[in-house]
């Protein structure tokens, strides 16, 4: 008899086992779902929303670079543009769209 009891004590051992495992990767799997959510999400949202401002840049726009500089866009290319600075009018700088932080349309 003792023999049967430990058998079942074995069997019930691997069982309980098994649904420790099961809820274990059910746990993993909540907390990465939760990470995507709050943490990457967001940050897709954020770099398409970027990349429409950029590809919506004009000629005569206002924009602010991440130095912190202030200027008008004054030509366009690829992925450069030449931005003038200042209220002379003989500073123009060209640099890349990745650059510019915010943008300002003319007609606004």
């Amino acid at each position: 008899m003792s023999i049967l009891l430990t058998e079942g004590a074995e069997a019930a051992a691997e069982v309980s086992g098994g649904m420790g495992l099961l809820s274990m990767v059910l746990v993993y799997g909540l907390f990465f779902l939760a990470i995507w959510f709050f943490l990457f999400r967001p940050q897709k949202k954020e770099r398409k929303k970027m990349q429409a401002m950029l590809a919506a840049l004009e000629i005569g726009d206002s924009v602010l670079t991440t130095a912190g500089f202030y200027g008008v866009v004054i030509d366009i290319a690829d992925d450069t543009v030449i931005v003038e600075f200042g209220s002379n009018k003989n500073c123009r700088i060209p640099m890349e769209k990745s650059a510019i932080s915010r943008v300002e349309k003319a007609t606004e």
